[in-house]
């Protein structure tokens, strides 16, 4: 049994599709870490019985807390670091303290459209093709090393909200599967 951390920094769909997998697994969720206090991922945590953590960046250099969060992984023994919706950049420090051990989701094919608003940036190119994204992390923004990329067509008739819910369902699916494999595989 390997365990699994998970930030995240909003309502959580992610961590909550992350979370129902793993009542099917012999793996376990050692914490939810969030960055916003008022954030939905918190209820979602405590739905499935998950320990959660407020960790604020809120007039606080990255590095401090970072520092805080590496303490709280630490503590918690975690095996391997999942960002679902984590809304920072981290830093070297953190990157290097849990080398190879942290993977992200994106809502586009990379390297199109990294950042925050990949999702409506996908949307407005006007691209045939578009999908997810799941990568280890590197220093750069959304550039480390791809794990896996899902995609689907577009017909070019689809809302904006269409697309973001075709995009969130190959999340949802994904994810959890990719993170499992990698969690067999420690």
């Amino acid at each position: 049994m390997a365990r699994l951390a998970v930030l995240a920094s909003g309502s959580g769909s992610n961590f909550e599709a992350i979370a129902e997998s793993f009542t099917r697994s012999t793996h376990e969720i050692s914490c939810l870490i969030c960055d916003r206090k008022d954030a939905f991922a918190f209820k979602r945590a405590e739905k499935y019985g998950i320990t959660a953590h407020y960790v604020s960046y809120y007039k606080r250099e990255r590095v401090e807390a970072e520092k805080e969060i590496a303490s709280i992984l630490e503590e918690n023994r975690s095996d391997l670091i999942a960002l679902a919706g984590f809304m920072h950049l981290l830093t070297h420090e953190l990157i290097d303290r849990f080398p190879g051990r942290i993977i992200n989701i994106h809502p586009s094919l990379l390297p199109e459209y990294p950042g925050t608003h990949g999702i409506q940036e996908s949307f407005e190119s006007g691209d045939t093709e578009l999908g997810i994204t799941i990568h280890r992390i590197d220093y750069g923004l959304d550039t480390g090393p791809v794990i896996m990329q899902k995609s689907f067509l577009r017909s070019g008739d689809e809302t904006l909200d269409e697309i973001e819910s075709q995009i969130h369902e190959l999340e949802h699916q994904s994810y959890p599967a990719v993170l499992l494999e990698i969690l067999d595989s420690i």
